[in-house]
């Protein structure tokens, strides 16, 4: 199966709310057979991506609202020698902090509704992220939720290396704004972009 046509805007049409209603809705479309072979491509590339780093903590993301479930290269990832991260939100208008997390250990919901671990263990910002994308552009700037954690943390030194993940559908036209920051490339069910 292939991706769904680009979800087009022009600065004019959407604002960036209205976009982000249309790609979630659009996202939300998606079958399960769908998504379940797009996450093992998505996943398969990601492995290959670390790889080649072999970065010694690697920031991965608990899947919401049909974000791309990567939890079985997690766990492949974690069996080659992976030391993973997941995000946590501490303060509304801050940088995500991290707390290291292993697949299947105990994860409870934080004020956000969001799974995070059960005992949590604060590590520093990893030095290669995973980032989720609602959307993104050609130009590789990402389009969240809009609560800009993803972009107060790429804006600290030092700068990890970024990996968006996103379905291909999930493209569209949006200009960037002066704190966007742009990711390194984004893998989509197609491969790295």
């Amino acid at each position: 199966m292939t991706s769904s046509p680009t979800i087009a805007r022009t600065p004019d049409n959407l604002s960036k709310a209205a976009l982000r209603k249309t790609l979630l809705a659009a996202r939300m479309t998606l079958t399960e057979d769908a998504r379940r072979s797009w996450d093992q491509a998505i996943g398969a590339t990601v492995i290959a991506w670390w790889q080649t780093r072999q970065a010694p903590l690697l920031g991965v993301y608990w899947p919401l609202r049909g974000e791309p479930d990567l939890h079985p290269a997690y766990a492949e990832l974690a069996a080659l020698g992976a030391h993973l991260a997941l995000p946590v939100v501490q303060k509304k208008d801050a940088a995500l902090l991290f707390a290291s997390w292993q697949p299947g250990e105990p994860m409870v919901q934080d004020a956000m509704g969001v799974a995070v671990p059960a005992q949590l263990r604060l590590v520093p910002c990893p030095p290669a992220l995973l980032v989720p994308c609602l959307g993104f552009n050609p130009e590789r700037l990402r389009l969240g939720y809009g609560g800009g954690f993803y972009d107060r943390t790429l804006a600290e030194a030092p700068r990890p290396a970024t990996l968006g993940i996103a379905y291909c559908c999930m493209e569209a036209t949006f200009a960037g704004e002066l704190h966007d920051i742009a990711l390194d490339a984004i893998v989509t069910e197609r491969g790295l972009l």
